[in-house]
């Protein structure tokens, strides 16, 4: 048996593992360790092998965890629990009805627009249709808004923050292609707008179309301007990360504490108490650790993978294909569509990534080619922004398709008077809508890469 064969065997073993409903995260690390247990084994014998495989999955946490790259995580996750508890959501959410709600489904599109604005500072999308399950919804029923609508319109509106910065799961892509931070988050600025106003564009269809999602009226302009101070300390906090950013003057983390205290700030002029600050730091404590602990065992199977030669197979298999560049990417993109209904996003990029990754750069020409010699027209480290910004939007799929769906089911459990099942129904057409945003991000790949290509 090769080591090629281990690698087989044990993909598959994990992926038994995970549709059986043990953790991604243990999964592969059980799977990597196990894996090169049995290679290392093969080559020195057991006692040896056994010894080294171990002292080998053993390093791996520590050396990847004290990485600078990985230190911006709870920053941006802390961002977003001390917005939820300085109750700047409510007002974000406010300010867009007022500004919006004159529009057929205006205060759905204001409550997508919001949701974006929330993203820009939360980078979490199960925590921001969480808090708009909470915040929106009662009013939209109450403005006579369906409950399939209303539910489905915050469940797709949360995915967002997956491709708007701050976003986490960018940078837990940046640091497994060990690509940059800054301009990944830069680069997922622009196709945020373009998902903002597409799906702002569907509601406003719908609501045309079928009804159910009534102007509302009445507001003034005063009020609305009264409505606006309420959502500059968000428009401030962006304001930081994306300068800091765009103009490097200081690093992701460092933007993510700039924002953090801004928000700390604010929280507590508006009242905050110390009891809601220590939530905000366990709740961001422990979905830190969540992260951590899911790259630190999918690093172990990484380790694994190299050693059985997966990605090396992979990628020249996919460079040998008979087929368009283009067709081969659109293909890889269908399977991430078939995957995301049976994984969470981020387990679904960590376990597929170290094997994709390397074939769609060597698809491309390799990490060095110029844009003039690629097969995808683009150069080789524009090439894995792109890409990063695609399979990312494709995770954002399985937040509301079935069976799976995250968000789905967070704004189910917000609101147990709307069944899960409606509102995966209600999602149809948002996921008709990043269909069609994949496809324009895909034609057009300067939506994406003009941003990191200024910096």
């Amino acid at each position: 048996m090769t080591p090629f064969d281990i690698g087989l065997i044990m993909t598959g073993v994990l992926l038994i593992l995970v549709v059986i409903g043990v953790r991604v995260a243990f999964a592969a690390a059980f799977v990597g360790i196990v894996g090169m247990i049995a290679i290392f084994s093969m080559r020195m014998g057991f006692e040896r092998g056994f010894m080294v495989a171990l002292k080998m999955a053993g390093t791996i946490p520590h050396s990847k965890s004290v990485t600078y790259s990985l230190s911006v995580l709870p920053t941006f996750i802390l961002i977003g629990f001390l917005a939820y508890y300085a109750g700047l959501t409510k007002q974000l959410f406010d300010a867009s009805k007022k500004w919006l709600g004159w529009l057929p489904g205006g205060m759905a599109i204001g409550t997508v627009f919001a949701t974006a604005g929330f993203a820009a500072v939360s980078g979490a999308s199960t925590a921001t249709s969480a808090v708009f399950a909470r915040v929106a919804i009662p009013e939209m029923l109450e403005a006579g808004y369906s409950k399939r609508l209303a539910a489905a319109v915050v469940a797709a509106g949360g995915t967002l923050a997956s491709l708007i910065p701050p976003s986490a799961i960018l940078v837990i892509y940046a640091i497994l292609v060990e690509e940059s931070v800054g301009k990944l988050l830069m680069a997922g600025f622009l196709p945020g707008v373009v998902s903002v106003l597409i799906y702002a564009g569907i509601i406003y269809l719908m609501a045309r179309w079928q009804g159910g999602a009534p102007a509302i009226g009445g507001f003034t302009w005063g009020e609305r301007f009264k409505s606006v101070p309420g959502t500059l300390p968000i428009i401030g906090v962006i304001g930081i990360i994306f300068s800091s950013l765009y103009f490097g003057f200081a690093t992701p983390t460092e933007a993510g504490s700039l924002g953090a205290f801004v928000v700390l700030i604010t929280a507590f002029y508006k009242g905050m108490r110390t009891k809601q600050l220590f939530q905000a730091l366990h709740e961001t404590a422990k979905l830190t650790v969540m992260i951590f602990t899911l790259i630190w065992g999918v690093l172990v199977y990484v380790r694994f993978l190299g050693f059985a030669g997966l990605p090396d197979a992979f990628r020249d298999f996919i460079v040998a294909l008979d087929f368009a560049p283009l067709g081969i990417v659109i293909c890889i993109l269908l399977g991430y569509a078939v995957l995301g209904m049976f994984m969470d996003a981020i387990g679904m990029l960590v376990l597929t990534l170290p094997v994709v990754f390397p074939a769609i750069i060597a698809l491309n020409g390799g990490p060095d080619v110029t844009a003039a010699d690629s097969a995808l027209g683009m150069s080789g480290a524009a090439c894995a922004i792109w890409f990063g910004i695609i399979v990312v939007k494709m995770a954002e799929l399985c937040l509301i398709t079935p069976p799976i769906g995250l968000n789905c089911f967070v704004v189910s459990g917000v609101r147990p008077d709307i069944p899960v099942q409606e509102v995966f129904r209600g999602a149809t057409p948002f996921f008709i809508a990043d269909v069609l945003t994949v496809g324009v991000l895909v034609a057009f790949p300067a939506i994406i890469t003009f941003l990191p290509s200024l910096m």
